[in-house]
């Protein structure tokens, strides 16, 4: 199975960043550039590419997949409304299991990922994911993980919304533009993005992989709560988006790009941002290591029951 052979490929890049950080190759601050290098320039190259290929999507898909966007985050923005309450999770870690359950790595693991099965022209797909991603991270993710009444957090939801047009979402609207212009780019320019796209996937993996070294995994699998948020997570809520997406869509390609926007692991952005705002972030650190970890069996999982 293609998938699982790429889940192998991402887990043992994840491994040697792992290794690297246990052997001081890389440190906390090597891990900080390395991410500023991927979300600044190696994923927004990949996302770039997706614009600048010869494949087109019909008029019928694109307004297809606006819907299924909408779908899916609207029903992700519902059922974290009520699953923190169901898995009785109380104080502050229930906004934290309110963000991990709307948001999923989609950019470090999932655009990656959708390259290597789909090829770059998949990616004009997920491209539709992000844009409102960028937006709600900044926007509910916040109000999600930061503790209530928080003093310290005064004043910077309020400059949040600038922090929505990031280079991230820049590149989103820049690929829509290309992709319905038809503008051809230059081959040097394509080159030089392809170049900087394939740095994406090794990277952002070692990146995860480092993470992992600060984490105790041992107290990852005596945590019930989040092992069962995390079937949830990875396995239930991707299952029951695709049986009602597979009612609209006969794509492989888009149910594709659909089962890996559901299917990827918590962000690893629900961790910064909770640790910036004062949220729970050794609970957001945990739910992201342990949905990464078990990412790599239940990603083909999913993939083998629904496609």
């Amino acid at each position: 199975m293609l998938l699982l052979e790429q889940m192998i490929v991402l887990f043992i890049l994840m491994g040697i960043g792992f290794f690297c950080y246990k052997k001081g190759v890389i440190t906390q601050e090597v891990s900080r550039r390395l991410s500023t290098i991927v979300v600044n320039i190696a994923n927004p190259a990949l996302v770039l590419t997706g614009g600048m290929g010869d494949e087109k999507i019909s008029g019928q898909d694109l307004r297809l997949t606006l819907l299924i966007v909408v779908f899916m985050y609207a029903a992700l923005l519902a059922l974290a409304v009520f699953l923190p309450g169901l898995l009785r999770v109380e104080g502050r870690s229930r906004g934290t299991y309110r963000a991990m359950t709307v948001f999923s790595n989609i950019g470090f693991m999932g655009f990656p990922v959708i390259n290597a099965l789909y090829g770059s022209g998949a990616l004009l797909y997920a491209t539709f994911f992000m844009i409102p991603y960028n937006i709600l991270i900044y926007t509910y993710g916040i109000s999600a993980v930061a503790g209530k009444g928080s003093e310290k957090n005064d004043g910077k939801g309020k400059s949040s919304l600038s922090q929505i047009f990031n280079v991230g979402f820049v590149a989103c609207i820049v690929t829509l533009v290309i992709y319905f212009t038809n503008w051809q780019a230059p081959v040097f320019v394509k080159n030089t993005l392809t170049h900087l796209s394939n740095l994406t996937s090794p990277l952002s993996m070692m990146v995860i992989g480092a993470s992992l070294a600060t984490i105790d995994l041992r107290k990852l699998f005596t945590d019930v709560r989040l092992i069962i948020f995390s079937v949830l997570k990875l396995v239930v809520i991707p299952v029951l988006g695709l049986l009602v997406i597979r009612q609209f869509v006969d794509s492989e390609v888009m149910l594709g790009v659909c089962l890996v926007m559901l299917a990827t692991p918590v962000g690893s952005m629900t961790a910064m941002l909770a640790q910036q705002y004062e949220g729970d972030y050794e609970m957001a650190s945990k739910g992201v290591a342990l949905t990464t970890i078990l990412s790599v069996l239940t990603m083909p999982l999913v993939s083998g029951i629904m496609l």
